[in-house]
Formats: structure tokens, sequence, C-alpha cells
């Protein structure tokens, strides 16, 4: 029988390798280099703000784990994207109009720069 810790030594590791395989390289220079250069700042640090198209949000982020399509804003076509952390434990959820990043909702604590 297995003890309290070799689980908890098992949930560490899986929680080591999910964040190893999530901070993967998902772009590169020459993909990113004609954004401009705050934007550039952004992809590579992992940040996402409004404004940014869906590619250079997947360039920042990688892909979400959801997209749903929802009812057009004034004509224009209106996406959510959701990630979700570790165990689905905080949600963040990115609101597309027109193919830009316009809202940002999260329930995960500093997820959203202030």
């Amino acid at each position: 029988m297995r003890g309290k810790g070799f689980y908890v030594a098992l949930f560490t590791v899986a929680v080591l390798l999910v964040g190893c395989a999530s901070s993967s390289v998902r772009f590169t220079q020459d993909e990113i280099k004609d954004y401009p250069l705050d934007i550039q700042e952004r992809i590579i640090k992992g940040e996402v703000a409004p404004g940014m198209t869906q590619q250079q949000v997947r360039y920042a982020w990688g892909n979400p784990d959801s997209v749903k399509k929802l009812e057009p804003e004034n004509g224009k076509p209106k996406e959510e994207w959701i990630y979700s952390s570790v165990l689905g434990a905080f949600k963040t959820r990115l609101i597309f109009i027109d193919g830009k990043l316009t809202y940002i909702i999260s329930t995960e604590p500093g997820r959203v720069a202030k």
C-alpha cells in the first residue's frame, strides 16, 4: 500500500509536467517580427491585452481549451475563448469582436494585468 507522501509527490510531478508543456515555444521571432514592439513584448512575456488579434493571442497563450461562437455584435462576428488552469480551478474568458480581443474576464488571481 502506498503512503500519502507518494501521492503528493506524484501530484507535484504531474503539475510540473503540465506547466512545462504549456510553456513551450508557440511562435518564432520571424512570425512576430512585423507586429508593433509592444505587441511583440507581450507575446514574448505570455501576456494578452485588448486590441490584440486572435493570432497574436495564440502566439502569447497558445490554443484555447474551448471556443464558442456567440451572437454577432453590431453585425460583427463574436467569439469567446476559454483558457482553464491546471485542474480547471480557474478560468479566463477572452471575448473577441471582429477578430480583436475586446474583453478579458478571469477568476485566476494575477492573470489579468492591471
